[in-house]
């Protein structure tokens, strides 16, 4: 069974029905429930998910137990790997969290990542330079990929 972490662009996605990836992302949603796909997320995107309006917030943490997500616990690990992607010149310090998803996914020992964030996660530079950190560090180097790529 694929082993995927969600990060927080997914959730927010299967709320905005008029975007581009809603449908394919609540197709992804739909493999988790019938557990085609074993679904992972974090206690990082429970924090970013918290900074959501009512009655947004509420939709999408109501996500991760209709889902039966599990979530992964903060690791020391993950923190220390974005900080080796923020001296790579990957992802901006400003954006910490966005390279604390991509670290969890390889700590965890993800297939992949899903990601709807084009700025920092999902792009080919971030692609690239995070599977050469991965196997330098003894990771496993999960794809960072759409819904699209996953159904």
């Amino acid at each position: 069974m694929l082993k995927v972490y969600i990060e927080t662009t997914i959730f927010n996605r299967y709320l905005e029905e008029d975007r581009e990836y809603n449908i394919e992302t609540r197709k992804l949603f739909q493999k988790i429930l019938v557990k085609e796909i074993e679904a992972y997320s974090s206690t990082y995107v429970i924090e970013e998910l918290n900074k959501a309006p009512e009655p947004k917030r509420t939709e999408m943490l109501n996500l991760i137990q209709k889902y039966e997500m599990t979530v992964l616990e903060i690791d020391q690990r993950a923190y220390d790997l974005s900080r080796i992607y923020i001296e790579m010149g990957i992802i901006p310090e400003k954006f910490i969290v966005d390279g604390i998803h991509i670290a969890m996914a390889a700590i965890h020992n993800m297939d992949c990542i899903i990601s709807l964030n084009f700025s920092h996660i999902n792009k080919l530079k971030t692609k690239m330079a995070t599977e050469i950190i991965h196997k330098l560090k003894g990771y496993n180097n999960p794809f960072i990929c759409t819904p699209m790529e996953v159904i």
